[in-house]
């Protein structure tokens, strides 16, 4: 796919104010505060702290605090990233998606899907219609919701539309600025290869484990 050229660049040295610090540090990365973040997308972010601040807590809520399970979520979101073709997302969630418990064919069959529908749950299965219907549609049919009324409560329910919206937003502006994905990773394709041919490995979240910010880097 044609990738878009830098529109937006890591906020100048010259321009980290004590808010745009804020936003550096905001997910805990050692020393970001003082040298800024190591992810691109928070360095273009931080251009901007006032809208980044408020969607840095919102966030991290759909990220860690969701109601919904973390091996949804990510069936979700690696949904999302295919849909709208964010490969930023899909390299990130990808690996999040292996710890979550996804196999590399689980998630080369969200890729496909409905190809291979089979191989979902109903809940898995809902799941995934969900996303394609709300970018489809911009609404659920009421079988996708009594369907997936059976399996997750009203907080789950309003989280997984919530969930579904957010990340096509951020794919959204991730790709309209330009972000790249970071220079010292091994980038994951959307064939789930990655460039050295070593092939995706388990990323972690923020605070999964204490050294999260190292072991994500490859």
């Amino acid at each position: 796919m044609t990738r878009t050229p830098r529109r937006i660049p890591n906020l100048p040295r010259d321009e980290w104010s004590d808010d745009a610090r804020e936003v550096f540090a905001f997910w805990g990365e050692p020393n970001a505060r003082e040298e800024g973040s190591r992810t691109n997308i928070m360095m273009v972010l931080a251009n901007h702290p006032a809208m980044a601040t408020p969607y840095n807590h919102w966030s991290k809520h759909l990220l860690m605090t969701n109601s919904l399970s973390t091996r949804a979520l990510e069936l979700l979101i690696l949904r999302v990233a295919w849909r709208v073709k964010s490969e930023y997302e899909w390299h990130n969630h990808v690996g999040y998606g292996l710890n979550a418990g996804l196999s590399l064919e689980d998630i080369a069959a969200i890729r496909d899907y409905p190809a291979d529908a089979a191989r979902w749950d109903d809940a898995d299965r809902l799941v995934l219609a969900a996303v394609d219907e709300l970018i489809d549609d911009n609404v659920l049919s009421d079988a996708t919701w009594q369907g997936l009324a059976v399996h997750y409560d009203r907080r789950q329910m309003m989280d997984l539309v919530m969930s579904i919206g957010h990340y096509v937003m951020t794919s959204w502006a991730i790709s309209s600025f330009g972000v790249p994905i970071e220079g010292d990773v091994d980038p994951i394709g959307f064939d789930l290869k990655s460039a050295s041919g070593e092939g995706p490995s388990r990323t972690y979240k923020p605070g999964e484990v204490d050294d999260w910010a190292a072991r994500n880097r490859s």
